[in-house]
């Protein structure tokens, strides 16, 4: 029930000691507040690293050729191990949980791309059919290269949608021919993609890239996406590919420079584990700093029981019972928690929607932003721990004999 005169008295008692009730709210305030921004923050690393790992499948192993550093069965050091248009086959076929293969022959990527009046520099990087879904791009128009293009050395060409407006200005580009340092490839299809350096390139089919620029069957670069498999089984699968290439091209399989495999699993995994660990630790630390603003409070209500003793005497003498001081004390500790806690979450929420609309984007750092559910039973936690707060001086309240009251000074 709703009882005016105890609210009357609250408010009494607040305004009596402003500055006191100022500062405990202000600490309740302030740890609240902290936990709301740690947790942003940390959400927003994790975000800023998911947003790098995202510009590109993440499970995927990358191979590329290297240079011995071992001799082996007679042959010497120093040797250049470079991956061909086989290892490529080998791969896709004997390696147990390939999802998705794509690579890129061996070239100069940087060409002068024309069409019409416009003569601009642009990436040309070869590649296979898989390719798109390995660098998560999506058409815009058109389609991307295919395996007919593959096997019939096609010269087509699908182009970001920054090489598009920079060559083709208002033009469908769907069609025409670009000429590549004379080479005229046909465009086929517009993409776009998540990742920031991806997109200010063409891409063409890797044979066509082999018999136009190089004459030969050489790849830089093999790409492949390991599916759902497990992290375990991804680093076994890293293993067999070595190995399986160690065999080919006659070099010690231990020689990790001899070919460099990469697995991106591993990687993505090791990342989000340190980001789950800095979670946890901002999480800490914030609840630290809640649970010091929360002893602020007991130890607030301890100085008020102590300074109104004499009050909650004659009280005791008119007949108050030991619940009535109780309920006064814990509803006085549990309204400045609430209205300091409620404080704090709105100006925790309010700054990083602020920090959402006029922070540039940062590839390390996006969107910070916290689980509304989770802010709300921070603060009901808070509130919580405000009435036990309160509870432990108001049950010493309650104890004072009306005659012990009565004397003090």
């Amino acid at each position: 029930m709703f009882d005016l005169d105890k609210w009357q008295e609250i408010f009494h008692t607040i305004g009596k000691n402003k500055l006191r009730t100022f500062l405990t709210a202000f600490s309740v305030a302030w740890g609240i507040f902290i936990l709301i921004v740690l947790l942003g923050a940390g959400r927003g690393l994790r975000n800023g690293a998911e947003h790098q790992f995202l510009s590109d499948a993440v499970n995927t192993i990358w191979i590329n050729g290297g240079t011995t550093t071992m001799p082996y069965q007679g042959l010497q050091a120093g040797r250049e191990i470079i991956l061909k248009n086989d290892d490529f086959d080998d791969v896709k076929n004997k390696i147990e949980g390939v999802d998705l293969i794509s690579g890129s022959a061996r070239e100069r990527n940087q060409r002068i791309l024309s069409y019409g009046k416009q003569h601009l520099s642009f990436t040309v990087r070869s590649a296979f059919a898989d390719h798109k879904d390995l660098e998560n791009a999506k058409l815009i128009s058109g389609r991307f290269i295919n395996d007919i293009d593959i096997a019939q050395n096609r010269k087509v060409c699908v182009i970001g949608y920054p090489v598009r407006d920079a060559l083709f200005l208002k033009e469908d580009p769907v069609g025409k021919f670009i000429d590549a340092e004379g080479i005229s490839f046909k465009v086929v299809g517009v993409f776009t993609d998540p990742g920031r350096g991806d997109l200010d390139r063409i891409y063409i089919p890797v044979t066509t890239s082999q018999r136009a620029y190089n004459g030969q069957n050489k790849l830089g670069t093999i790409w492949v996406s390991t599916g759902n498999v497990s992290l375990a089984r991804s680093m076994q699968m890293c293993d067999e590919i070595r190995a399986m290439l160690a065999k080919k091209h006659h070099f010690d399989p231990k020689d990790q420079r001899a070919i460099n495999v990469w697995n991106n699993n591993q990687n993505y995994v090791r990342v989000m584990g340190m980001l789950d660990g800095i979670k946890w630790f901002v999480a800490v630390i914030g609840v630290g700093t809640l649970f010091a603003g929360i002893v602020g409070v007991s130890n607030i209500m301890m100085i008020v029981v102590t300074e109104r003793t004499k009050e909650i005497g004659i009280r005791k003498a008119l007949g108050a019972t030991p619940v009535s001081i109780i309920t006064l004390i814990v509803q006085e500790a549990i309204f400045i928690t609430a209205i300091a806690g409620f404080a704090g979450l709105f100006t925790g929420v309010a700054l990083l929607e602020l920090a959402n609309n006029y922070m540039p984007p940062s590839d390390f750092f996006r969107k910070p932003e916290v689980n509304i559910n989770i802010a709300l039973y921070a603060t009901l936690l808070l509130v919580i721990c405000g009435a036990i707060a309160g509870l432990v001086p108001a049950m010493r309240a309650a104890k004072i004999q009306p005659i012990v009251a009565l004397r003090d000074e």
